[in-house]
């Protein structure tokens, strides 16, 4: 990370590029471990996976219907079927070597089943009078109704042809074949396809634990009684859930009261579960900005005393002191909504933390920007961050007839805007809502951020703009 005097002062300001770059830096892969399957969905595979068995491990039958030899099915009509002696069932599970199938004879067997020794084909029972000396079946008699099932004559109306509805040994793997490279995002059919070959975990990197925390005394959960000067706590709730939809574990936790030690004991609770700390509110220049009030010492301390307490390594110090075992830099962006930022290290296993804005859009816009990007490569993906297009900027919905102004931005600003996007042959993207960092309503109906770069004062409708999907 950096950390220069002119952070200190606050008169550098950093642009949305760097301040991720740093964060990415900064941030690690975390260590593998083993997952069973389904811990390990949605983590990436960091060993090469090959086959130990052939997959399927057998011929077996792809059809409800007889294991035959094709031969003796080679001159069967509607008009003149193969008829053929019914010596036994073939059940899925069953080993397949209790019946041979001679000239003349045929097994009813099951999908799944493996083929019996002299049978090369299986006739589907809709090709056949399953038994019953009458016309066609339409679907095979259960075992324990059927008086004639697994013994009789069966008719063969159609003939099959050899390795007809058979699926072959190794037709799908070979043993010694790669099944999974590493760096694979494990998803439902690569865990299906693990599960197959006999693999009950895998070694993959887990999901990063994220705690987030907002900060608030004004703030109240849902559910609640809203006293005068309150509201409720949306910020919590929206990063966790984000976090969530990236891929992270995720533990909420209530609004914290604007009290510098309250934060500094109830981060310190929190360290022992955290991969990833993230905060929102209370990094700006207000009189009760608690976040930046509890580690703003952490940034002042000299480097030396910082190392030193690494250094010692001491177990059960107090939470002023663990929260002291850090450093955070608190950085003004250039970027709208979103300006003031925090990335540093906490704790003594230096634990990332990001602090985030407080008002919803700007801490929503912040997590999309920097932490989904540091969760994701917290998890080893290859690919951090949301899709980026270009798409044609249309007026609002609703705007009437008359065109409105051209959409504007300060100047030295990246200004990342709502929107909803329609792609196609010709993307589309309108603004929603207005730019208050504040207007919640508007995003919950935004799909998009429409970018507005630090060159770009005016957007005029019908122009070309870089756009962000959120979904």
């Amino acid at each position: 990370m950096s950390s220069t005097t002119e952070q200190a002062t606050g008169a550098r300001t950093w642009s949305v590029a760097e301040h991720l770059d740093d964060i990415l830096t900064a941030v690690q892969p975390l260590e593998p471990i083993e997952l069973n399957l389904l811990d390990a969905q949605g983590c990436v595979l960091v060993e090469q996976v090959t086959v130990p068995v052939a997959l399927p491990p057998f011929d077996n039958s792809s059809m409800d219907g007889y294991a035959v030899r094709a031969a003796d099915t080679e001159r069967a009509s509607e008009a003149s079927p193969a008829v053929l002696t019914v010596i036994g069932d073939v059940a899925a599970g069953s080993s397949g070597t209790e019946l041979t199938v001679g000239p003349g004879r045929a097994a009813r067997i099951m999908t799944g089943a493996p083929l019996p020794p002299g049978a090369d084909a299986v006739v589907p029972v809709e090709w056949t009078d399953g038994g019953t000396g009458a016309g066609p079946a339409r679907a095979m008699a259960p075992h324990s109704a059927s008086p004639q099932g697994s013994g009789g004559q069966v008719r063969v109306h159609r003939p099959v042809t050899p390795h007809a509805h058979v699926r072959a040994r190794g037709g799908d793997v070979c043993a010694g074949d790669v099944a999974l490279e590493a760096g694979t995002v494990l998803g439902p059919p690569q865990i299906a396809l693990l599960s197959a070959i006999g693999r009950p975990a895998a070694r993959v990197r887990p999901r990063p634990r994220v705690v987030v925390l907002s900060t608030g005394s004004e703030l109240a959960q849902p559910g609640e009684e809203l006293a005068a000067g309150q509201i409720y706590d949306s910020n919590s709730f929206a990063v966790a859930a984000a976090a969530k939809d990236a891929g992270a574990i995720v533990y909420r936790v209530g609004a914290v009261t604007d009290d510098a030690e309250t934060l500094r004991a109830t981060i310190e609770d929190q360290l022992i579960r955290a991969d990833l700390l993230v905060t929102t509110g209370g990094v700006s220049v207000g009189a009760y900005d608690v976040v930046k009030e509890a580690l703003t010492s952490v940034t002042e301390e000299e480097p030396e005393a910082r190392e030193g307490e690494a250094a010692e390594g001491e177990e059960g110090e107090d939470a002023e002191q663990a929260v002291h075992r850090a450093h955070v830099d608190f950085r003004t962006l250039a970027m709208q909504p979103g300006k003031p930022q925090g990335f540093g290290t906490i704790g003594p296993d230096r634990t990332p933390i990001l602090t985030l804005p407080g008002n919803p859009v700007s801490s929503y816009v912040s997590f999309e920007l920097f932490v989904r990007p540091a969760i994701r490569a917290m998890m080893g993906l290859a690919d951090l961050h949301r899709p980026v297009v270009r798409a044609t900027l249309l007026p609002p919905h609703g705007a009437g007839d008359e065109e409105p102004a051209p959409l504007t931005s300060p100047e030295g600003k990246r200004q990342f805007l709502r929107g909803t996007y329609t792609g196609g042959e010709r993307p589309e993207v309108r603004p929603v809502g207005g730019s208050g960092s504040h207007l919640i309503g508007a995003l919950a109906h935004a799909d998009a951020l429409i970018v507005l770069p630090e060159t770009v004062t005016k957007a005029a409708w019908g122009g070309e703009v870089e756009v962000v999907l959120l979904g």
